[in-house]
């Protein structure tokens, strides 16, 4: 569904799901989740920008395309891999640099939230 939200006194739009009592939002390549009996808030990282050796679901949609195979070396910030949520794409970036040491999905694989989709062997630093 389409929902609109307000963002320091400016109206946007974002899609949003709820899904197994979890709101998700995803607004501007970022997800947004709110625990729909608790009212908790949580924002997913979902690009790069940190040192992670593993690009990991966000959220549970489907690999639409997997743009790099094991053995290809990867730029920190390069598309590894888009996957399709809530009838949005989203494109997955390496957040270090080095070579793609394993690929854990295939492309029409429906994944959960959190699973390692992309294992990152980090450059070595001479």
């Amino acid at each position: 569904m389409e929902v609109k939200v307000r963002i320091d006194g400016v109206d946007h739009k974002a899609q949003a799901q709820l899904i197994a009592g979890t709101l998700w939002v995803h607004y501007n390549g970022r997800v947004f989740t709110q625990d729909a009996t608790t009212g908790r808030k949580s924002r997913k990282k979902g690009g790069a920008g940190g040192s992670s050796d593993q690009i990991m679901a966000p959220m549970p949609g489907k690999v639409t395309k997997l743009l790099l195979a094991p053995g290809a070396a990867v730029a920190a910030g390069q598309a590894v891999l888009v996957m399709e949520a809530m009838k949005m794409e989203y494109t997955l970036k390496a957040e270090i640099a080095g070579t793609i040491d394993s690929v854990n999905c295939t492309v029409g694989e429906q994944v959960a939230l959190g699973k390692a989709l992309v294992k990152i062997k980090p450059a070595s630093d001479k």
